[in-house]
């Protein structure tokens, strides 16, 4: 069909670029990349979300005594998962282990299926305890696992714009998750929804096998040393945890995230009790967490759909990620002065929202100048070991702060430094992940990566 003028129409993939282009930054190509992307991460996340409400049932009926503990378990069993999955990248390309990867994961959501269907009432105290550590390792494990692939398909260019859209897809597979769970739970049984989680696992692969298809398309020219997307990538099944610790780089990106963690896990507990003090009401403890939950969804789907790209192309990557500990360092500060109700409601909603919104797909794009074997084994071993380390570090740290007799206050006054040593961590990095582009380009790399040393 004409125009008046007698042009001849878009073609629809033209159209398509036109209408997203209003939304963020697209470039003609990308679009069937950036789909794929959505569809791989919006099947992940609504997996986790589907299976996330029968954890904490499954937690709050083990005991909530035991939940330290299963914590502590949750972290042994990411470092035994570590070494069989790098084992997997070093042998495998990326077309075959990350499959696999999944198809481990849906064979034990099957297997804790049957066991339900299968177990009697004094069975379930035990699979319900497994079942909370194994959904926590699931969760770091699959999501790093993406960020992984994504990295490796995307330029550090084209993440700056295009991270920050790709993780609106994880928040809207997060809330259908949870809806299903939501609607679902009454009427059907747990193990029914089980088997549901591991189809959608299996349309991550699917998704994971068309973006695959597309990224020599999007590909620049990798370094020198580095392994083709088909080849096995190679190297050593403990790479991850060496060429993290030998690596000022990788090192400060794990210290970034252990901060992120031990401060989140600070500010878990001081909601935890504020609540319990503001809302002796379960039924209104439960209501209460719901509200964060949608406030923090609605907030973060609006910043990922218009201002995540605009925000790191205006202030660059050092600035961006920095937003988030600057505003830890206001929020503790204002819990430290008055802890209530209202300050922990705002302080969580913006800071939630400002990680799954800004600072998690901008920290993805720190590993776009890194080889291709530390975006797969260092990657996933600071994601899932370094995160869980944080996890216990905080909450035992707040532990030993109450056992001292110091309240709330106590907790927040010790937030504060942390988060300014964070906030001088993200600008480092910024500033390093810069300079490793700019060497990158200069030697013709295409924008891909530098060794990690």
């Amino acid at each position: 069909m004409s125009s008046p003028g007698g042009a001849v129409d878009p073609i629809p993939a033209d159209r398509a670029t036109h209408w997203l282009g209003r939304l963020v930054d697209v470039r003609p190509g990308e679009v069937p990349a950036l789909a794929w992307s959505w569809a791989y991460i919006f099947s992940i996340l609504a997996a986790y979300y589907v299976l996330r409400p029968i954890r904490d049932q499954m937690g709050v009926a083990g005991g909530i005594e035991n939940l330290p503990w299963l914590f502590t378990g949750t972290l042994v069993g990411m470092l035994a998962l570590n070494v069989p999955f790098a084992w997997l990248v070093k042998t495998l390309p990326r077309a075959r282990f990350v499959p696999l990867t999944y198809r481990f994961f849906s064979a034990n959501i099957l297997i804790f299926a049957v066991s339900l269907y299968l177990a009697g009432p004094e069975g379930d105290v035990w699979i319900g305890r497994a079942f909370f550590i194994w959904l926590s390792i699931f969760n770091l494990f699959v999501v790093s696992v993406f960020w992984a692939t994504i990295v490796d398909v995307f330029s550090t260019e084209q993440g700056k714009r295009l991270f920050g859209f790709i993780a609106a897809g994880a928040t809207l597979g997060a809330i259908a998750g949870s809806a299903t769970t939501a609607i679902l739970a009454r009427d059907v049984p747990t193990w029914a929804l089980l088997v549901g989680a591991a189809v959608l696992l299996e349309a991550a692969v699917f998704s994971m096998r068309g973006l695959a298809r597309l990224s020599e398309r999007l590909h620049r020219r990798p370094v020198a040393g580095d392994a083709a997307p088909a080849d096995a990538i190679g190297g050593s099944a403990f790479a991850g945890i060496t060429r993290t610790f030998r690596s000022p780089y990788l090192l400060n990106i794990g210290l970034f995230l252990l901060l992120f963690s031990v401060t989140s896990t600070f500010l878990y507990f001081e909601q935890a009790g504020i609540a319990k003090k503001s809302f002796p009401d379960r039924g209104a403890q439960t209501a209460f967490f719901a509200s964060v939950d949608l406030l923090v969804n609605g907030l973060t789907l609006g910043v990922q759909f218009f201002l995540t790209g605009r925000i790191v192309k205006r202030i660059g990557v050092g600035p961006s990620l920095a937003l988030l500990p600057a505003a830890s360092i206001l929020g503790f500060a204002a819990l430290a002065v008055s802890p209530t109700i209202t300050a922990i409601v705002v302080f969580q909603v913006l800071r939630r929202a400002g990680n799954f919104a800004i600072a998690r797909p901008i920290r993805e794009v720190l590993f776009t100048v890194v080889p291709r074997e530390d975006r797969y084994k260092a990657k996933n071993f600071i994601d899932t070991v370094v995160y869980r380390t944080g996890d216990q570090l905080g909450a035992w740290s707040f532990a030993g702060i109450a056992a001292l007799g110091l309240g709330s206050t106590a907790v927040a006054v010790t937030a504060v430094p942390l988060s300014i040593a964070w906030l001088v961590n993200s600008l480092w990095l910024g500033r390093r992940q810069e300079a490793r582009q700019r060497t990158g380009e200069a030697r013709g790399d295409g924008e891909r990566a530098l060794p990690s040393g």
